[in-house]
Protein backbone atom coordinates (compact mmCIF):
# COMPACT_ATOMS: atom_id res chain seq x y z
CA UNK A 1 0.00 0.00 0.00
CA UNK A 2 1.45 3.34 -1.04
CA UNK A 3 0.16 6.67 0.15
CA UNK A 4 2.89 8.62 1.89
CA UNK A 5 1.97 11.90 0.24
CA UNK A 6 5.40 12.08 -1.31
CA UNK A 7 7.23 11.51 1.97
CA UNK A 8 8.72 8.50 3.57
CA UNK A 9 7.41 7.22 6.89
CA UNK A 10 5.33 8.73 9.66
CA UNK A 11 1.66 9.66 9.78
CA UNK A 12 1.99 13.39 9.12
CA UNK A 13 -0.25 14.26 6.14
CA UNK A 14 -0.17 18.04 6.56
CA UNK A 15 0.58 19.95 3.37
CA UNK A 16 0.88 16.84 1.23
CA UNK A 17 -0.96 15.57 -1.81
CA UNK A 18 -1.11 12.07 -3.19
CA UNK A 19 -0.17 11.44 -6.78
CA UNK A 20 -2.58 9.86 -9.29
CA UNK A 21 -2.22 6.10 -9.08
CA UNK A 22 -1.18 6.03 -5.40
CA UNK A 23 -3.14 3.65 -3.21
CA UNK A 24 -4.63 4.84 0.08
CA UNK A 25 -7.36 3.85 2.56
CA UNK A 26 -10.82 5.46 2.79
CA UNK A 27 -12.08 4.65 6.29
CA UNK A 28 -15.04 5.30 8.58
CA UNK A 29 -15.02 5.21 12.37
CA UNK A 30 -17.93 3.92 14.43
CA UNK A 31 -20.16 6.39 16.29
CA UNK A 32 -21.11 3.88 19.01
CA UNK A 33 -19.82 5.23 22.36
CA UNK A 34 -18.54 1.83 23.54
CA UNK A 35 -16.34 1.44 20.43
CA UNK A 36 -14.48 4.72 21.00
CA UNK A 37 -14.22 5.61 17.33
CA UNK A 38 -12.82 2.29 16.15
CA UNK A 39 -12.50 1.86 12.38
CA UNK A 40 -15.37 -0.32 11.16
CA UNK A 41 -15.28 0.40 7.41
CA UNK A 42 -12.05 0.37 5.41
CA UNK A 43 -11.81 0.54 1.63
CA UNK A 44 -8.51 0.50 -0.27
CA UNK A 45 -8.73 2.96 -3.16
CA UNK A 46 -6.59 4.43 -5.92
CA UNK A 47 -6.05 8.20 -6.10
CA UNK A 48 -7.46 9.79 -9.26
CA UNK A 49 -6.83 13.41 -8.29
CA UNK A 50 -5.72 15.16 -5.12
CA UNK A 51 -5.59 18.96 -5.04
CA UNK A 52 -6.46 21.73 -2.61
CA UNK A 53 -9.97 21.70 -4.12
CA UNK A 54 -10.78 18.00 -4.55
CA UNK A 55 -9.82 14.47 -3.58
CA UNK A 56 -11.04 11.89 -6.10
CA UNK A 57 -10.46 8.16 -5.57
CA UNK A 58 -11.49 4.95 -7.32
CA UNK A 59 -12.65 1.77 -5.59
CA UNK A 60 -12.23 -1.02 -8.11
CA UNK A 61 -14.42 -4.10 -8.49
CA UNK A 62 -13.02 -7.00 -6.47
CA UNK A 63 -11.40 -4.78 -3.83
CA UNK A 64 -11.07 -6.50 -0.44
CA UNK A 65 -12.64 -4.21 2.16
CA UNK A 66 -13.58 -4.28 5.84
CA UNK A 67 -17.24 -3.90 6.80
CA UNK A 68 -19.28 -4.20 10.01
CA UNK A 69 -21.48 -7.21 10.71
CA UNK A 70 -23.36 -8.39 13.77
CA UNK A 71 -21.36 -10.48 16.22
CA UNK A 72 -22.90 -13.68 14.83
CA UNK A 73 -21.99 -12.71 11.27
CA UNK A 74 -25.46 -11.50 10.24
CA UNK A 75 -25.37 -8.56 7.78
CA UNK A 76 -26.19 -5.30 9.55
CA UNK A 77 -29.10 -4.45 7.23
CA UNK A 78 -30.85 -7.70 8.20
CA UNK A 79 -31.08 -6.66 11.88
CA UNK A 80 -34.41 -5.02 12.80
CA UNK A 81 -34.09 -1.25 12.80
CA UNK A 82 -34.90 -0.91 16.51
CA UNK A 83 -31.78 -2.87 17.52
CA UNK A 84 -29.58 -2.29 14.47
CA UNK A 85 -27.25 0.11 16.29
CA UNK A 86 -27.25 -1.53 19.71
CA UNK A 87 -26.70 -5.21 18.81
CA UNK A 88 -23.07 -6.36 19.31
CA UNK A 89 -20.92 -6.01 16.20
CA UNK A 90 -17.64 -7.09 14.74
CA UNK A 91 -15.91 -6.58 11.39
CA UNK A 92 -15.19 -8.94 8.51
CA UNK A 93 -13.19 -8.83 5.30
CA UNK A 94 -15.29 -8.95 2.15
CA UNK A 95 -14.75 -8.12 -1.52
CA UNK A 96 -16.59 -5.35 -3.33
CA UNK A 97 -18.21 -6.97 -6.34
CA UNK A 98 -20.10 -3.97 -7.67
CA UNK A 99 -19.08 -2.14 -10.82
CA UNK A 100 -16.71 0.12 -8.91
CA UNK A 101 -17.23 3.48 -7.19
CA UNK A 102 -15.67 6.88 -7.85
CA UNK A 103 -15.60 8.98 -4.66
CA UNK A 104 -15.25 12.77 -4.74
CA UNK A 105 -14.68 14.96 -1.68
CA UNK A 106 -13.90 18.65 -1.26
CA UNK A 107 -11.91 19.58 1.88
CA UNK A 108 -14.22 20.77 4.62
CA UNK A 109 -17.46 19.60 3.02
CA UNK A 110 -19.59 17.51 5.43
CA UNK A 111 -20.33 15.05 2.62
CA UNK A 112 -18.69 13.14 -0.20
CA UNK A 113 -20.22 12.37 -3.59
CA UNK A 114 -20.00 8.86 -5.03
CA UNK A 115 -20.64 7.84 -8.63
CA UNK A 116 -22.14 4.45 -9.47
CA UNK A 117 -22.29 2.65 -12.80
CA UNK A 118 -23.96 -0.52 -13.99
CA UNK A 119 -21.68 -3.14 -15.52
CA UNK A 120 -20.74 -1.97 -18.99
CA UNK A 121 -20.26 1.63 -17.76
CA UNK A 122 -23.89 2.67 -17.99
CA UNK A 123 -24.05 5.54 -15.51
CA UNK A 124 -26.53 4.93 -12.71
CA UNK A 125 -26.47 7.80 -10.22
CA UNK A 126 -24.59 10.07 -7.84
CA UNK A 127 -24.85 9.37 -4.11
CA UNK A 128 -24.30 12.12 -1.54
CA UNK A 129 -22.94 10.52 1.64
CA UNK A 130 -23.36 12.89 4.58
CA UNK A 131 -20.34 12.50 6.87
CA UNK A 132 -17.78 14.31 8.99
CA UNK A 133 -15.29 16.32 6.91
CA UNK A 134 -12.47 13.88 6.27
CA UNK A 135 -9.25 13.97 8.25
CA UNK A 136 -6.08 13.05 6.38
CA UNK A 137 -3.15 10.97 7.50
CA UNK A 138 -0.24 9.53 5.52
CA UNK A 139 -2.15 6.37 4.60
CA UNK A 140 -5.53 7.84 3.68
CA UNK A 141 -8.59 9.63 5.05
CA UNK A 142 -10.91 8.94 7.98
CA UNK A 143 -14.48 10.09 8.53
CA UNK A 144 -17.67 9.25 10.45
CA UNK A 145 -20.83 8.40 8.52
CA UNK A 146 -23.93 10.42 9.42
CA UNK A 147 -26.54 7.91 8.17
CA UNK A 148 -28.55 10.35 6.05
CA UNK A 149 -27.88 10.29 2.29
CA UNK A 150 -29.18 11.64 -1.01
CA UNK A 151 -29.46 9.88 -4.38
CA UNK A 152 -29.12 12.10 -7.45
CA UNK A 153 -30.09 10.90 -10.93
CA UNK A 154 -29.00 11.86 -14.46
CA UNK A 155 -32.27 13.72 -15.05
CA UNK A 156 -31.31 15.93 -12.05
CA UNK A 157 -34.02 14.57 -9.79
CA UNK A 158 -33.00 13.60 -6.28
CA UNK A 159 -34.35 11.83 -3.20
CA UNK A 160 -33.44 11.48 0.46
CA UNK A 161 -32.13 8.07 1.52
CA UNK A 162 -31.96 6.26 4.88
CA UNK A 163 -34.10 8.72 6.80
CA UNK A 164 -35.27 5.81 8.98
CA UNK A 165 -31.69 4.92 9.92
CA UNK A 166 -30.91 8.58 10.67
CA UNK A 167 -33.89 8.72 13.04
CA UNK A 168 -32.98 5.42 14.68
CA UNK A 169 -29.36 6.50 15.20
CA UNK A 170 -30.67 9.41 17.25
CA UNK A 171 -33.02 7.18 19.25
CA UNK A 172 -30.17 4.76 19.92
CA UNK A 173 -27.97 7.54 21.32
CA UNK A 174 -25.40 7.62 18.53
CA UNK A 175 -26.19 11.23 17.74
CA UNK A 176 -27.55 14.01 19.95
CA UNK A 177 -30.08 16.62 18.87
CA UNK A 178 -27.49 19.28 18.11
CA UNK A 179 -25.44 16.98 15.92
CA UNK A 180 -28.59 15.83 14.14
CA UNK A 181 -29.45 19.47 13.38
CA UNK A 182 -25.96 19.98 11.91
CA UNK A 183 -26.38 16.92 9.71
CA UNK A 184 -29.78 18.13 8.51
CA UNK A 185 -28.27 21.55 7.75
CA UNK A 186 -25.49 19.85 5.78
CA UNK A 187 -28.11 17.91 3.86
CA UNK A 188 -29.97 21.10 2.97
CA UNK A 189 -26.70 22.67 1.80
CA UNK A 190 -26.03 19.64 -0.40
CA UNK A 191 -29.54 19.91 -1.84
CA UNK A 192 -28.85 23.56 -2.70
CA UNK A 193 -25.79 22.44 -4.70
CA UNK A 194 -27.87 19.78 -6.45
CA UNK A 195 -30.64 22.24 -7.35
CA UNK A 196 -28.04 24.68 -8.73
CA UNK A 197 -26.36 21.75 -10.52
CA UNK A 198 -23.00 22.77 -9.16
CA UNK A 199 -19.80 20.77 -8.79
CA UNK A 200 -19.26 17.87 -8.95
CA UNK A 201 -22.56 17.08 -10.71
CA UNK A 202 -21.82 19.47 -13.57
CA UNK A 203 -18.18 18.42 -13.99
CA UNK A 204 -18.63 15.41 -16.28
CA UNK A 205 -17.16 12.82 -13.91
CA UNK A 206 -19.70 10.27 -15.17
CA UNK A 207 -17.59 10.05 -18.34
CA UNK A 208 -14.38 9.34 -16.42
CA UNK A 209 -12.74 5.90 -16.69
CA UNK A 210 -9.95 4.34 -14.58
CA UNK A 211 -6.45 3.74 -15.92
CA UNK A 212 -6.30 0.15 -17.19
CA UNK A 213 -2.79 -0.15 -15.77
CA UNK A 214 -3.94 0.33 -12.17
CA UNK A 215 -3.78 -2.69 -9.90
CA UNK A 216 -6.56 -3.44 -7.43
CA UNK A 217 -5.20 -2.19 -4.07
CA UNK A 218 -4.58 -4.79 -1.37
CA UNK A 219 -6.06 -4.51 2.12
CA UNK A 220 -3.11 -4.14 4.52
CA UNK A 221 -2.88 -6.09 7.76
CA UNK A 222 -2.78 -2.85 9.77
CA UNK A 223 -5.92 -1.42 8.14
CA UNK A 224 -7.20 -0.28 11.55
CA UNK A 225 -4.03 1.52 12.67
CA UNK A 226 -4.42 4.71 14.67
CA UNK A 227 -2.46 7.52 12.99
CA UNK A 228 -0.23 9.68 15.13
CA UNK A 229 -1.10 12.87 13.23
CA UNK A 230 -4.24 13.77 11.29
CA UNK A 231 -5.29 16.94 9.46
CA UNK A 232 -8.50 18.16 7.88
Amino acid sequence: MTGTGGRGGGDDAQGTHWRPGEQILWRYRDLAPDLKGAVHICRPVTVVQDTDELLAVWMAPGTECVKPVLADGTPVHEEPLATRYTAPRTTVRARWFGAGVLKLARPGDPWSVWLFWEHGWRFKNWYVNLEEPRTRWSGGVDSVDHFLDISVYPDRTWTWRDEDEFAQAQQSGLMDAEQARRVQAAGRAAVDVIKAWGAPFSDGWQDWRPDSAWDVPALPEDWDRTPAHMTS
